[in-house]
């Protein structure tokens, strides 16, 4: 469908086009998520491996729901949160874990329009919705698992003064430190090869139709 298409468009946009989300792409991205959602709801959208991932794309959002509920809770009836620091960053992990999500599942897709394109017949097994399904589910425990590390860091940070965590925790301090290093610096060029990589999906498929 037509609003579909439009719909990850905009997604394209916002996780692999902008180089940093802003609030019109956040309110846009928003307000498409819920729209779809609705449209998957309808019985004229017909459940395939590509309407899978679109709604755990879609689903994704609430995650930036979430944070920006909490910032008007906070902001408008000026909450006292106990641990700043922490609550501020579970946010940004939600937020994190938000970008992640999306950018991989669209990747997904452009994988899965690269099969339709030049490989129609060979890959009609790998392209079903349970295969749909599974792929996005192990993102997304992938990416939970990835956001628990974050946040064990940013927590044992915040408690690095107290001396409980200092002498018996020292070891997990250094693992979460190390991993989450780790894993911002494979974030970092996994959302570069992850925009290259989309790019040359689409670009062969787009000089594929013009050429038919």
């Amino acid at each position: 469908m037509k609003d579909l298409r439009r719909y990850l468009v905009l997604k394209y946009i916002q996780y692999l086009v902008l180089s940093s989300p802003n609030v019109a792409s956040t309110f846009l991205g928003l307000l498409g998520s819920t729209y779809t959602l609705l449209l998957l709801q309808s019985a004229k959208v017909s459940s395939k491996s590509t309407t899978v991932l679109i709604s755990s794309i879609a689903k994704a959002d609430v995650l930036v729901a979430v944070c920006v509920v909490s910032d008007l809770i906070i902001w408008t009836f000026d909450v006292n949160v106990s641990s700043t620091a922490l609550m501020s960053a579970l946010l940004q992990n939600l937020l994190t874990a938000n970008t992640h999500i999306s950018c991989l599942l669209l990747s997904c897709i452009a994988f899965e329009a690269y099969l339709i394109t030049f490989f129609p017949v060979e890959s009609r097994r790998v392209r079903t919705v349970r295969n749909a399904k599974q792929t996005a589910r192990i993102i997304w425990i992938l990416v939970i698992a990835e956001c628990v590390i974050l946040l064990m860091e940013d927590f044992l940070k915040a408690n690095s003064a107290s001396a409980l965590i200092s002498s018996h925790c020292t070891w997990l301090s250094h693992f979460s430190g190390r991993a989450a290093d780790l894993l911002r610096s494979l974030s970092y060029f996994l959302g570069i090869l992850l925009r290259i990589v989309n790019v040359y999906f689409y670009y062969k498929i787009f000089f594929s139709m013009s050429n038919r």
